[in-house]
Formats: structure tokens, sequence, C-alpha cells
């Protein structure tokens, strides 16, 4: 059976914790900032982890897992 492929989209935006959990991301931090207020772009500061529902799915797209 030949090798699965790691969806290129998945190899930028996500990493897979030492426990299994994947982290992403916030999203809504790259333009149009001024219409936020201060509470907004503090908070989705950094990174958080994908809720259980959505890791199955990314985990499928990397099938070796994510370096």
């Amino acid at each position: 059976m030949p090798k699965l492929k790691t969806k290129s989209g998945v190899k930028k935006r996500f990493k897979i914790t030492a426990t299994g959990k994947v982290k992403h991301g916030v999203a809504g931090k790259r333009h149009r900032l001024i219409s936020h207020n201060a509470k907004y772009i503090r908070q989705n500061r950094g990174t958080s982890v994908l809720s259980a529902h959505d890791t199955p799915t990314i985990k499928k797209w990397a099938p070796y897992g994510l370096d």
C-alpha cells in the first residue's frame, strides 16, 4: 500500500501536542483589528486547543503526525 500524503494546509496551521490534542491559531487576528475592541484582541492572542469533535478529522489529514 502506498504512503499517505499529509494535507499541506494542515502542516501549516496545526500542531499536535504530546497528549494528542491539536493546537491551532485563533482566527480573526490578521487585519481590520481597529474595529475590534481590546478585549477581543487580548483573548484571541496565542493559540488554543481544537475541540474534541474536530480533532479526528485533522489527525486523519495528518496520518503520520506533525513535527
